[in-house]
């Protein structure tokens, strides 16, 4: 397998949002805010070139299906498809992608699925080919949000990926559509159902895609949290299951939404506090010639 960090679009969101209960004068020494108080965010997925020639993407980021009044709302940098553009760089089309992993469908996560918005068009997926792998808790809660988190889903979403009878909805550990080389696992804080995929690969080694359990450096010290999350307690437990593993493990973490670190392994200072270490800007893919 070879791992690949692909940018999609990139944001600028409310860092007191992003942050909960943690005092801006905390916050703002790993992220300054600017003068309406947002913070950068990624939107940072992971592409996967298997030995087979399959293509694997975990997830697509915010994509540019808002309209320009949205766009400005949350934030939204770009009004092309950065992710399709970057993917481009690789040689690599949307029709060209096999599978496509969602950790949840929130639109931060799930709207690169969709096509540049355009007045008076419709949207439509743009990755005609893919299959697509969803856990089963979180496609619920997309068919029937609650009112705290109703505008976080694109309503035509979840009926585009049912019309495609490649939607594949997982329940387990494991995905038959994935197979053997990945393994699924579920936390309850952030949103129901959010799904961790781990994949198994040589280098940099096993990595876990940490969606909104974990989504930059700055969340893996344990109290923090963001103001999204719906059970912080609850995620801050899940929180501690997974990175004394990974951390006992020497397992990687893949970040979607930080804004410098793709991937990094978990340390623990003098204090005994779980740290980010062995921090990566980017994953690549191995040189023709090494």
């Amino acid at each position: 397998m070879e791992l690949i960090s692909v940018a999609g679009n990139s944001q600028w969101l409310d860092g007191g949002a992003m942050f909960g209960n943690c005092p801006k004068a905390l916050w703002t020494r790993w992220y300054p805010a600017d003068e309406h108080n947002r913070i950068p965010l990624a939107c940072r997925c992971l592409l996967i070139k298997e030995s087979s020639g399959r293509l694997v993407l975990l997830e697509t980021g915010i994509g540019a299906f808002f309209p320009p009044k949205l766009r400005e709302r949350f934030g939204v940098r770009e009004s092309e498809h950065v992710l399709l553009d970057n993917l481009a760089q690789h040689g690599i089309r949307p029709g060209d992608i096999d599978v496509i992993v969602l950790s949840h469908l929130h639109f931060d996560h799930a709207g690169g699925l969709l096509s540049p918005w355009q007045p008076d068009e419709p949207a439509k997926l743009v990755f005609t080919n893919a299959h697509y792998v969803v856990g089963a808790r979180a496609f619920a809660r997309a068919l029937a949000p609650h009112p705290r988190d109703r505008a976080s889903f694109i309503p035509e979403l979840q009926v585009l990926l049912q019309q495609t009878g490649r939607l594949e909805i997982v329940e387990g550990h494991r995905s038959q559509t994935l197979g053997p080389n990945y393994w699924l696992s579920y936390s309850e804080g952030h949103t129901p159902g959010l799904m961790l995929t781990r994949v198994e690969a040589a280098n940099p080694g096993p990595i876990t895609f940490m969606g909104d359990l974990i989504p930059g450096l700055a969340w893996v010290h344990l109290p923090i949290t963001m103001g999204y999350d719906r059970y912080p307690e609850l995620l801050i437990d899940e929180k501690q299951r997974m990175l004394s593993r990974l951390h006992t493990q020497r397992e990687w973490l893949f970040f979607t939404h930080d804004p410098k670190v793709a991937a990094c392994r978990v340390g623990q200072d003098e204090r005994g506090r779980y740290v980010g270490v062995d921090h990566l800007a980017h994953l690549e893919a191995p040189s023709p010639a090494a």
